[in-house]
């Protein structure tokens, strides 16, 4: 059997990530609120000393003007986008969502993580060859009054 996996500079990181969501998903199991593993992210992330940040706010521009907002779960190390969910499935509108974080920050890995699942499901997210065509989302993108 051949492996498919492309390895980048960033499978440490990533590694890390993973075994933290992995620990996480393994403790609480499905059927929580994003809201738990994204704490229980955080506290396992702290521990394992991986470098994040965590909801930040991403400031989203069209031709010069800024539309909205982005609020990945995740920045980790200033290159992986970490998006998690808790759903019974996954579909395109996910990886929509990934990408234009990824073309906002220029982050070059994504990964994106739901605990819905009775197993952990997990994928690993690389921007394409014409990333700009992604950077607006409407979707994704949170669009304070003031700005409407």
């Amino acid at each position: 059997m051949v492996n498919k996996r492309v390895a980048t500079p960033y499978d440490d990181i990533t590694y890390k990530v993973l075994g933290c969501a992995m620990g996480v998903h393994g403790e609480q199991g499905p059927g929580k609120r994003e809201n738990t593993y994204q704490r229980s992210m955080e506290a396992r992330m702290t521990a394992a000393g991986v470098a994040y940040v965590a909801q930040k706010v991403l400031e989203v521009y069209d031709q010069e003007v800024m539309v909205g907002y982005y609020i990945p779960d995740f920045v980790v190390a200033d290159v992986v986008i970490v998006e998690i969910k808790a759903l019974s499935w996954l579909d395109n509108s996910h990886l929509r969502q990934i990408i234009g974080y990824m073309a906002v920050t220029g982050c070059p890995i994504g990964l994106l993580i739901n605990f819905g699942r009775r197993s952990l499901e997990y994928r690993r997210i690389f921007p394409p060859k014409d990333i700009t065509e992604h950077r607006i989302s409407k979707q994704w993108l949170v669009v304070p009054d003031w700005l409407k």
